[in-house]
């Protein structure tokens, strides 16, 4: 695959362990954790879109549409990757790229490495893994899932982004580091002490 894909940034979640505040709102070197990630998206992927719930005016300033969940209630990250895969659809693209939203060192080639494991017309899901740990919400969604994920959130209990991805098929794209003491790619921020280590990552590059 060589075409560029539209991506997803899923800022949706409850951020209950850094006291309710919105996670890709903290900041990191004096900018937010999501203006990092958009930095290192805007070259891999296009348009760019924000998955976010409660008022938009929080992410307005970054000048990206803003998708809310299409379903009521906190339904998780699923509920925003469905959200990804109906915008998506609009643009004509074929998969969808998504990435959490407190993941400020995502790999700039990602959506390049994403795609590089899926065979022509695969209808499997590329997911990431780094450090042998996949990373469930960080992944290329063929939108040809977008029905099966509709119809999987109807049920009830049917929440787990694993259990869906298993369901529907996947293929994992493998983001080895360098070095032991190299920062995972894939670090997710989600207590403050997780924010101090991001600062001291940052200092070493």
């Amino acid at each position: 695959m060589t075409e560029k894909f539209p991506a997803v940034i899923l800022a949706g979640g409850r951020s209950r362990r850094m006291g309710g505040t919105d996670k890709p709102l903290a900041l990191l070197a004096g900018r937010s954790l999501i203006a990092h990630i958009i930095e290192r998206l805007a070259l891999q992927a296009t348009p760019l879109a924000i998955n976010a719930n409660g008022d938009p005016a929080r992410y307005a300033s970054f000048g990206l549409p803003i998708l809310s969940d299409p379903l009521e209630g906190f339904a998780g990250p699923l509920a925003g990757i469905l959200a990804a895969m109906e915008w998506a659809h609009e643009t004509g693209a074929s998969h969808v790229l998504t990435v959490a939203g407190d993941t400020p060192f995502i790999p700039r080639d990602l959506a390049a490495k994403l795609s590089t494991v899926l065979m022509p017309n695969d209808t499997r899901i590329s997911i990431a893994q780094s450090r042998e740990r996949i990373h469930p919400v960080i992944g290329l969604w063929p939108l040809t899932l977008q029905r099966a994920l509709r119809d999987h959130l109807a049920q009830q209990d049917r929440r787990k982004v694993m259990a869906f991805i298993e369901m529907a098929g996947f293929v994992v794209a493998d983001f080895s580091t360098t070095g032991t003491d190299e920062a995972d790619p894939f670090f997710n921020i989600n207590t403050p002490d997780d924010l101090f280590l991001a600062h001291t990552f940052l200092e070493e590059q």
